[in-house]
């Protein structure tokens, strides 16, 4: 069930069931890209019209360079005639002048040669194209028996109608509750044992920019890179150098702007890339820092800021709490606490965390055999103890957090950057139900 198949692919999934009281739980498999994209006879289809197009860009070719030989050839029949005419005057004896003159004129056709080998390699060309374009015509003629009697435009028109609904469908899906985490996919192993990594939670789909930011504590230099591609392959990156440094590694990207902890402080930082500038920070009050309260990991994780569908978070502890996580709504505005939730859960013996339609998830360990054990649920301020398994590849987790825009977790795992994709379980009334 490992659905996202490769980093460019990005597949979301949503479970399916039916429940004893007759009420509908949606499955719903949507990928990032378009669905026209990932089936593969339109894939085949549109391998073919790329096909099409360089066939007919060839033709082009041809057409131009035959109207332009054509030309020459044209020319130079009038100059073969003069010719001609010449020699016959001359009936066999020609003056040094007349004989020099025929010669420069004779020069004049030498070109000719080569058009004429152009002629036979376009010839030969025509010949293939011909080829290629009924071999075309026989792979489309199938596709479509097989396919059905619709011409690819009305297809494509059919499978955006379809993703259209698919999506809408998502939307009114809206959240649900994790169930399964998928199998890792390594993107890329850079960098050293700590460390975080992320896309900016509230772009569109078309912005796929990554930061990089390598190390737990003191750190000031973020890369960006232009796509995730280019993340993997290490190239088309600009430097941010921060103003101030961080501490541990619970950043996130949100809205353009990268909320971190000021390093040997309380203090939220919020940096507008940008702007290059900070745009505001703030203390976040009684909360713990410099390995107070950190992770079981340790690392300076005391602050840990996330971004679900509902907006940005900080899960933090202070000592009114006795060592226990606090969850607290920030404003991405002015970073002011909206609210906070007591979940009762000691953060020492938390190995990372990430948020979920406002529920905090809490893993029991940051090594090799961790799981999601513990939920707590924001909207009831209440909590359950879970067991959700997940496959921590390379035994040491530093950095955990959930994408909403692409329903994925992100992970630092001993120098590897991981993509893990989630399974949330939904329950949606059928017509007529309340």
């Amino acid at each position: 069930q490992t659905l996202f198949q490769s980093p460019e692919e990005g597949w979301q999934l949503y479970t399916s069931a039916q429940a004893p009281d007759g009420k509908c739980i949606c499955t719903a498999v949507i990928p990032a890209q378009s669905t026209c994209a990932r089936d593969g006879r339109s894939r085949e289809l549109r391998q073919l019209m790329e096909k099409v197009q360089n066939v007919s860009q060839s033709m082009e070719v041809l057409e131009l360079r035959t109207y332009r030989d054509l030309q020459y050839v044209r020319s130079m029949e009038t100059l073969m005639r003069s010719l001609d005419a010449r020699l016959r005057a001359a009936d066999g004896s020609l003056s040094a002048k007349s004989f020099q003159e025929l010669k420069d004129r004779m020069t004049e056709l030498l070109p000719l040669s080569s058009v004429l080998e152009q002629y036979k390699a376009d010839t030969r060309t025509i010949v293939r194209l011909r080829e290629e374009v009924r071999n075309l015509s026989g792979s489309l003629a199938a596709i479509q028996e097989e396919m059905g009697a619709y011409g690819y435009e009305d297809l494509q028109q059919r499978v955006m109608a379809l993703e259209a609904r698919l999506h809408a469908c998502a939307q009114k899906l809206g959240c649900g509750k994790l169930t399964g985490v998928s199998n890792p996919i390594t993107i890329r192993a850079m960098g050293s044992r700590f460390g975080s990594w992320m896309t900016d939670t509230m772009a569109p789909s078309a912005d796929s920019r990554v930061w990089y930011m390598d190390g737990y504590y003191k750190g000031r230099r973020v890369l960006e890179f232009r796509t995730l591609g280019d993340f993997i392959k290490g190239q088309n990156f600009i430097q941010h150098l921060l103003p101030q440094p961080w501490a541990g590694t619970g950043h996130v990207v949100y809205n353009g702007s990268l909320f971190y902890n000021k390093y040997q402080s309380n203090v939220v930082v919020k940096y507008h890339f940008r702007s290059r500038s900070v745009l505001v920070q703030r203390s976040l009050p009684g909360a713990g820092y410099n390995n107070t309260f950190p992770y079981s990991w340790g690392g300076f994780s005391d602050m840990d800021f996330m971004v679900d569908e509902s907006g940005l978070w900080a899960v933090y502890t202070t000592n009114q709490n006795a060592g226990n996580i606090v969850v607290s709504r920030l404003d991405p505005h002015t970073l002011e606490v909206m609210r906070s939730w007591d979940t009762g859960y000691p953060k020492r013996s938390a190995g990372e965390a990430f948020m979920i339609c406002g529920v905090l998830y809490v893993t029991n360990s940051h090594l090799a055999g961790a799981k999601v054990y513990f939920a707590y649920f924001t909207n009831t301020s209440s909590y359950e103890y879970t067991d959700v398994p997940f496959h921590n590849q390379y035994s040491h987790i530093s950095m955990l957090d959930y994408n909403p825009r692409e329903r994925a977790l992100y992970t630092w795992n001993n120098g590897h950057q991981v993509l893990y994709n989630v399974t949330l379980f939904h329950v949606i009334s059928t017509a007529g139900d309340p």
